[in-house]
């Protein structure tokens, strides 16, 4: 089509003189002859002082020896209508075993962030979205060409922190034996105090809460040797729950590495008069010439960091270390602003990295009542253990008994995750259980469902002798085709903006295109030069559609 675009524009200035000329084409709907569709001669109508219709026939006799069929629609629509065996051939062409992926991030650097957990806390599904989006920006960066490091910016320190110590304190739990869920416990039941302390005008909980912090800034022995037993505690959780998703990043730089050089810093900027001391000692950080009217808090008044401080500590970190191209930053949507904030800071300072806030809504759950609702621990599954363990047994429920262990994770894994990817990212997303594991409709088992029936049908046919098919049609085959010769353009596009969804889309297309083609097509009973462009066509479609979902992090079961 790009081709056929340049043959017409050069048509166009042969004809008319005209040399400024757009040309683009639109798929056209399955009732309608052609597959691809311009509208050329209509924009060019008023310009030439043509018919639009006459000016579609004089481009369409001019391109009589391009190869293409074409017709004209209505008011003066061009239809161009693409044989499938040159689509065939194009495919061929492009064929290699890096098919889909591109070379335009070469030489560049990319940070992923991701999931961001919380020491002391169990892994939960609010960080499901994180790691799913986060692992397939990295997939999608390299596809692309980059070079991805991925880190698990933990949250180590800040106000958190003191309300563990000082649970954990208080709590008489044995230092050798506390766990994650005890600290679980422990921070549910310190917020609950600390909200009825503030409600009853009191402060003694509060003012323990912010010693410990300041005790920890201060490298405090107990303060010391309680972090780092509740980090051993958490990354031990984290990365049980991180192989069964399937992630993993190559850091887990916390903010604690960074609070030293994020204060430094902040001093560093008062001197230079790019950030302001309030009189109560507090430092921020005004971004008016960006569009941001709310300055940004960069230091408590009593000289403890913030989650602003420990950023600009990171920032300049992998400035001054790491030297990325971009930084990719997986968080929720309800923390965009402080990412604005954040990116405006960077550029105040001089950061040269590109910065990407890649951020997406909640997830919701169905009620008892059926009413739509915020996934929370007190009505539904919340732990992403319990999350995953739930997803587990209903694959085993529902899926073939002969199915193992490792393809039930599989399957549950990518319902999971494929409901992550349906819409778009910056909307929320249902948890609705009859939906996800589906093996009709939109889901992720359907999809990996259409990859299993391909391999079935390759290794039934492994000791089957290919024979020459050059003289086949692919006619049967063409919605096909023409969606594999999509798949480069798609990766490219998606990198751009993180879409995600429209890689789920396709893989949903593409599995519909292929159970309407077991239907009108057989494989095994057909004679041999057809049966053989068949299993061609069928090998390549395995390959773009484990391709496709290997970028969201999905992987193809062996059985189902």
């Amino acid at each position: 089509m790009d081709n056929l675009r340049e043959q017409i524009k050069g048509l166009i200035n042969d004809l008319y003189g005209v040399d400024d000329v757009t040309v683009d084409f639109a798929s056209v709907p399955s009732e309608i002859e052609g597959d691809y569709s311009t509208n050329v001669a209509m924009r060019l109508a008023r310009q030439v002082g043509k018919n639009p219709r006459q000016i579609a026939q004089e481009i369409i006799d001019g391109l009589a020896d391009s190869g293409f069929g074409f017709t004209i629609a209505g008011p003066g629509f061009i239809n161009v209508s693409v044989s499938a065996k040159a689509l065939k051939t194009q495919l061929d062409e492009a064929w290699s075993d890096n098919y889909g992926n591109n070379n335009s991030g070469e030489g560049k650097l990319a940070i992923s962030e991701f999931p961001s957990t919380n020491i002391a806390k169990p892994y939960s599904v609010g960080h499901l979205r994180p790691g799913t989006q986060g692992w397939a920006a990295k997939k999608i960066l390299e596809a692309n060409g980059w070079k991805v490091i991925t880190d698990n910016h933990l949250g180590d320190v800040g106000t958190p922190f003191g309300i563990w110590a000082t649970g954990f304190k208080r709590s008489g739990i044995d230092f050798d034996k506390v766990t994650i869920y005890d600290l679980g416990n422990i921070y549910i039941k310190m917020k609950a105090d600390l909200k009825e302390e503030e409600k009853n005008g009191e402060h003694a909980l509060a003012d323990e809460v912010q010693d410990w912090l300041l005790k920890l800034e201060a490298k405090d022995e107990e303060a010391v040797k309680l972090s780092e037993h509740f980090k051993e505690i958490s990354m031990k959780h984290t990365h049980e729950v991180m192989d069964r998703l399937g992630i993993a990043t190559d850091l887990e730089m916390g903010e604690s590495c960074f609070v030293e050089r994020g204060k430094q810093a902040v001093e560093e900027y008062v001197e230079k008069g790019i950030f302001e001391k309030n009189e109560d000692g507090s430092v921020i950080c005004r971004l008016d010439e960006y569009g941001i009217d709310v300055p940004m808090l960069m230091l408590k008044s009593n000289g403890t960091a913030l989650y602003a401080t420990n950023d600009l500590g990171c920032m300049l970190y992998r400035a001054e270390n790491i030297h990325p191209d971009k930084v990719v930053y997986c968080a929720g949507g309800e923390q965009k602003f402080y990412f604005e904030q954040l990116f405006a800071l960077g550029k105040k300072i001089g950061i040269p990295q590109e910065n990407i806030h890649l951020y997406f809504g909640m997830i919701d759950q169905i009620s008892p009542e059926g009413k739509r609702e915020k996934m929370s621990s007190r009505k539904g599954v919340v732990l992403m253990e319990e999350l995953l363990d739930d997803a587990e047994k209903r694959v085993r429920e529902n899926f073939d008994k002969e199915i193992d262990d490792e393809d039930i994770k599989k399957v549950a894994v990518g319902a999971i995750k494929y409901s992550d990817f349906v819409a778009d990212r910056k909307t929320g997303i249902l948890y609705d259980p009859d939906k996800i594991f589906a093996l009709t409709g939109q889901s992720g088992p359907f999809c990996q469902y259409a990859d299993v029936r391909m391999r079935r049908i390759l290794a039934k046919n492994a000791d089957f002798k290919r024979v020459d098919f050059a003289d086949y049609d692919f006619a049967e085959e063409k919605e096909i085709l023409q969606l594999l010769l999509k798949f480069p353009d798609l990766v490219r596009s998606v990198c751009e903006k993180f879409e995600m969804h429209k890689i789920a889309a396709f893989c949903f297309e593409l599995a519909q295109d292929l159970n309407r083609y077991y239907e009108k097509a057989p494989i095994s009973t057909a004679e041999d030069s057809v049966k053989s462009a068949r299993l061609w066509m069928i090998e390549k479609a395995d390959f773009v559609m484990t391709r496709a979902l290997d970028l969201l992090g999905i992987e193809i079961p062996a059985k189902m």
